[in-house]
């Protein structure tokens, strides 16, 4: 059966809990402050990290792609008492919009930002983690896949966002965008060091969990 998306997403935000006051307050400043505000995880997707973080109970999670840090913040609910998140992002202008929400939020201790190219900033990161979350420039999520796989503890996860990339990977003459992100599907699909599922939720998010 074949549902419009707009009524589709209208009806599973109404069925989600509530969303929390501050996230509510991210997403609002960044939709009248930022460009792209579509970037930002949302209500639904965030709940969903949440839930996932809070089952996983990480000890460590690594999110590469900041933007406005309502993704962070879900993620960070879950971290365990002794737990740290890093948050990386190339675009330092963002911070005086994220850090304030941090503050507010009553962990910011737990979260650690680290600005430049993620590429040159994960290898520098000497820890492992339990939980990865990809959100940040598509071309080069299998570049991030590759510096994270082995870096993983048995039994945590990968969340990668887009990977629908709004339809493109089902297209048969895919552009650029969609034909990059169907080979990263791909790829995961047939690394056997993980179990791999993509959850059609927002723009498509595939979980990776390493065996």
């Amino acid at each position: 059966m074949a549902f419009s998306p707009d009524i589709l997403n209208h009806y599973l935000d109404a069925q989600a809990s509530a969303e929390d006051p501050l996230l509510s307050d991210v997403s609002r400043e960044t939709h009248l402050k930022v460009q792209m505000p579509h970037m930002c995880s949302g209500h639904v997707q965030g709940i969903f990290l949440e839930m996932i973080s809070r089952m996983v109970r990480p000890r460590r999670i690594l999110e590469i792609g900041t933007f406005t840090g309502y993704a962070t913040l879900c993620l960070a609910k879950g971290l365990a008492d002794d737990g740290i998140l890093y948050t990386l992002d190339i675009n330092e202008e963002l911070e005086p919009i994220f850090g304030k929400y941090f503050q507010r939020s009553g962990i910011a201790d737990k979260i650690k930002f680290i600005p430049g190219n993620a590429l040159e900033t994960i290898p520098a990161i000497d820890d492992t983690f339990d939980l990865v979350f990809i959100d940040a420039d598509k071309i080069n999520y299998s570049r991030y896949y590759d510096l994270v796989i082995d870096r993983i503890n048995p039994g945590g996860y990968i969340l990668s966002d887009n990977v629908l990339r709004d339809g493109k990977v089902l297209e048969e003459h895919k552009d650029k965008d969609g034909l990059n992100m169907h080979l990263y599907n791909e790829k995961l699909a047939a690394d056997p060091r993980v179990q791999t599922v993509i959850i059609p939720i927002r723009d498509g998010v595939s979980l990776a969990r390493k065996l």
